[in-house]
């Protein structure tokens, strides 16, 4: 039950994430200076490494809130969900937001990379409490 529980909350990560960056594309893509084709696309977006990296990534993510959530007794939903929304919070965000900063990155990229994590590892935090 637990690998079926981490792998479930990082699909439903990676499903967020797809949504979010598909809606904020164009900023995005503007703010991480991310080079792109004559159609506004990323020329990066036929490789599928960064697709893989990522729920690689959320699997790694959901794998560690499942331990910790475990060791710390967390088991409903609303202290799932308060869990997840300060790892992503607390912990993620401010990491990529130092740096971000130091790699003189825009505010525009820390907040929409920042918002992802935050929500993502909200949603995390909510499914693992409903397994």
């Amino acid at each position: 039950m637990g690998f079926v529980a981490v792998i479930a909350a990082a699909l439903a990560s990676y499903v967020f994430g797809s949504i979010w960056y598909m809606a904020l594309a164009k900023p995005w893509m503007a703010a991480a200076q991310i080079e792109t084709t004559a159609e506004g696309k990323p020329a990066n977006a036929s490789d599928p490494l960064p697709y893989i990296a990522a729920f690689v990534c959320a699997v790694v993510v959901s794998g560690m809130m499942r331990h910790v959530f475990a060791l710390s007794g967390i088991d409903t939903v609303g202290e799932g969900l308060v869990a997840g929304l300060g790892v992503g919070l607390f912990l993620v965000s401010p990491w990529l937001i130092t740096n971000y900063s130091f790699a003189g990155r825009s505010r525009v990229l820390m907040v929409i990379d920042g918002g992802y994590a935050t929500i993502g590892c909200t949603i995390m935090g909510l499914v693992h409490t409903l397994f």
